[in-house]
């Protein structure tokens, strides 16, 4: 379904009034008290002195009476003056225009101000408290009955009654219209500014979002790097007297791991990087996400690296792993990642682990548990701390996937982490 817009909208004199309505607009925000003071003197030029020039509260006849000129200039400014507090008062404003209004029929005298009533009646509608509203109408039917009787005798009662209920009808419908265009456009201001800020909330949350993946991709990363070249360095010193020939191994997956830790880290930096390296407009240049990241397929590789710095690791997996997709890949191998290193780094060279992984119906489960350190004493090493920024690193991690992730100590020494991925159904979908 399409709409056009009105060709009324867009012709020039409507495009100028409507930039004049503005700037009227906003002229009264400004300076309301200029604006209610060119309404008074607008009246009493226009309605008020034109009586006084032309002597009209001499005539006498079925519809006026005689009244001294002074006591027509006090009438017509008791019956303008009020309307300079109107925005700030609409009620009580129309109810005192309304008493000298009524005052003034009641002597028999019709006047050109008498057009104030219908102004603070307007302002009543556009400024004045929505609960009173049916009150101030109720009043103001009351008030024109009395000059349309007084009239009874040249037109009939009932059409002077009707042409000025319509023209009480106007005055609060446009107060009613102005009104409501004003809240639609604080509304939609108020709108635009909440719209506004929770763009920079989100901007900043997503920001953190990717602060905080960051952080542990660097964490797991060169943590699990530098533990595994840390415990290599240490077998390699010790076996340099005994075993020169291990030491040499010892410096070989050293440097492989080194290599490794800088490639990925070097792969990171570049999915960062808004402008590659060398300069190269971005199409031509190789896009870093690409590259792979690694999988259930790298932890032979992973146990193998950590093998080479001393641990026993044993590594089984039950269903179809390879078939889930590459983000809850990635989640299994960090955790094992950082469960690895962390037996590496709490329970040293000499401890056995058993990794297993299954993905079968609609969960994936990664368990990594180790018979903790071989040495006991003061100098044994520790096991890692149920709230370590890498375990609560883990449980995001699960989290991300609807999953859960336990840590602990095991019955009879060492230590667990089981991770429950729910909701996969071992193809990469959702169950």
């Amino acid at each position: 379904m399409t709409t056009t817009e009105d060709p009324l909208w867009g012709h020039p004199q409507v495009t100028r009034l409507a930039r004049a309505g503005r700037r009227l607009q906003q002229f009264d925000r400004n300076r309301p008290w200029v604006f209610d003071t060119a309404v008074v003197l607008l009246v009493l030029l226009l309605f008020a002195l034109p009586d006084l020039l032309h002597d009209g509260h001499r005539r006498e006849g079925v519809l006026f009476g005689v009244m001294p000129l002074p006591a027509v200039v006090a009438l017509q400014l008791a019956l303008t003056l009020p309307l300079f507090w109107r925005r700030r008062a609409p009620e009580a404003v129309l109810a005192a225009v309304a008493a000298v209004f009524v005052l003034q029929w009641s002597l028999n005298v019709w006047l050109h101000s008498d057009i104030a009533v219908f102004i603070a009646f307007y302002s009543v509608a556009r400024l004045g408290r929505v609960a009173r509203l049916p009150w101030a109408c109720g009043a103001m039917a009351a008030v024109l009955l009395l000059p349309a009787l007084r009239v009874s005798a040249v037109v009939s009662w009932l059409v002077a009654l009707f042409f000025l209920y319509s023209a009480a009808t106007a005055a609060a419908a446009l107060g009613l219209a102005v009104r409501i265009g004003r809240a639609y456009l604080d509304a939609l201001r108020d709108r635009a500014a909440r719209l506004e800020v929770e763009r920079d909330q989100r901007s900043r949350l997503a920001a953190a979002a990717e602060r905080a993946r960051v952080a542990r991709e660097m964490h797991d990363i060169i943590g699990h790097n530098l533990s595994v070249i840390i415990g290599l360095a240490d077998g390699g010193a010790y076996a340099a007297e005994v075993a020169p020939e291990r030491s040499r191994e010892a410096l070989t997956h050293i440097g492989a791991t080194g290599r490794q830790a800088l490639d990925e880290l070097r792969r990171m930096l570049g999915v960062l990087s808004t402008r590659p390296e060398g300069g190269a407009e971005p199409e031509q240049a190789e896009d870093p996400q690409l590259s792979p990241q690694p999988g259930v397929a790298d932890l032979d590789a992973l146990c193998a690296r950590v093998r080479s710095a001393g641990p026993e690791v044993v590594y089984r997996t039950l269903g179809n792993p390879d078939r889930l997709d590459r983000g809850v890949q990635l989640t299994v191998y960090r955790i094992v990642q950082e469960s690895l290193t962390n037996t590496l780094k709490h329970a040293g060279p000499d401890t056995r682990a058993r990794l297993t992984v299954v993905a079968e119906g609609t969960e994936t489960r990664v368990r990594v548990e180790d018979t903790g350190p071989a040495a006991q004493g003061p100098a044994a090493p520790t096991a890692p701390s149920p709230d370590g920024r890498g375990i609560a690193g883990m449980r995001e991690r699960a989290a991300l996937y609807g999953g859960t992730l336990t840590a602990g100590p095991r019955p009879g020494g060492g230590w667990a982490v089981e991770a429950v991925l729910e909701g996969l159904d071992g193809t990469g979908g959702a169950g």
